[in-house]
């Protein structure tokens, strides 16, 4: 048996940690190492505590993918800046090219694929996966992956590393963990610039998920001109909201069936490359960090 699969969400944990440790936190040359030590710390906390025996670092090759700006111009856009990038800190960029570095000398392996999010890399690893994975975000679009079968959890750094299953997916939202998706179109989100439909708050579309199952499903009702079980007054929402439906679940379901190759996912029994790791512990002072780190993964490789 391969055993149990810890998948991160990389982008998540390092903006978290980026704003979760203060910027006073420096190298020894006074460059801020916040990011990269709350990283490390938050990773090395997971893998002691759920002892993973795989484990991937999923990026974002695309941070806001063409396919999701097409169906939704709105996605994003509000962290763009006047030249189209993204917006950011200044002192992050640094701090995650640093980040991967160190990473990469522990010899935890990473996975991205061009065009698409970490989210969506996430959600293939998911799908193709037949045993027990946590997902390790702070995105609760994630929620979409949770199921009992497997297990699937998501372990939430906004709540303290919290683990959801179906069941605490269902008692916050009132909703299937693998309908969140859809629960996302019809509510909005406008940390992702997804305006939802209008007059629809989360116990609607708790309520019309619960009903209907999909938004492709309240779709259909709305053709055959179906009227139980939809809230008072919101079946004229969704009729003008039809445009946005048609095209919302593109940029709220993960994608499941990128071409990411297969990975040597085993948890490192040593670092990949010891020197260089010796290297940018000195150069940007992680010495605790790292020691943490190769302890959790000595504590995993135990069992």
């Amino acid at each position: 048996m391969p055993g149990q699969l810890t998948l991160l969400d990389a982008p998540s944990l390092w903006y978290r940690a980026f704003h979760g440790v203060p910027e006073s936190v420096t190298a020894p040359d006074g460059s801020p190492v916040n990011a990269v030590r709350g990283t490390l710390d938050m990773i090395s906390r997971i893998v002691r505590d759920t002892r993973p025996a795989r484990l991937v670092a999923c990026l974002d090759l695309d941070w806001r993918p063409a396919f999701r700006v097409a169906a939704v111009p709105s996605y994003k856009s509000h962290r763009l800046t006047e030249n189209g990038a993204e917006a950011e800190p200044e002192s992050l960029g640094p701090q995650v090219a640093v980040l991967l570095e160190v990473v990469q000398a522990l010899g935890i392996v990473t996975a991205g694929v061009e065009g698409y999010e970490a989210d969506d890399v996430l959600g293939t690893l998911v799908t193709r996966e037949t045993g027990a994975v946590d997902v390790v975000t702070g995105d609760r679009d994630l929620f979409q992956l949770v199921r009992d079968d497997g297990p699937v959890r998501v372990l939430y750094t906004v709540d303290k590393l919290r683990a959801y299953d179906e069941a605490a997916v269902t008692a916050k939202y009132g909703i299937p963990g693998r309908a969140y998706a859809d629960f996302a179109v019809l509510r909005g989100d406008p940390s992702d610039g997804l305006p939802g439909v209008k007059g629809v708050g989360e116990k609607t579309a708790a309520a019309l998920v619960g009903r209907f199952g999909t938004v492709e499903k309240i779709v259909q009702a709305l053709d055959e001109g179906v009227t139980d079980g939809f809230p008072a007054g919101c079946r004229a929402k969704l009729e003008a909201a039809r445009d946005y439906l048609a095209v919302g679940p593109a940029v709220t379901r993960v994608v499941r069936d990128l071409p990411v190759p297969p990975l040597d996912d085993r948890l490192p029994r040593a670092p990949a490359d010891p020197e260089r790791l010796v290297e940018l512990a000195d150069r940007w002072g992680l010495d605790s960090p790292l020691e943490r780190m190769l302890a959790a993964l000595e504590t995993a490789r135990a069992g």
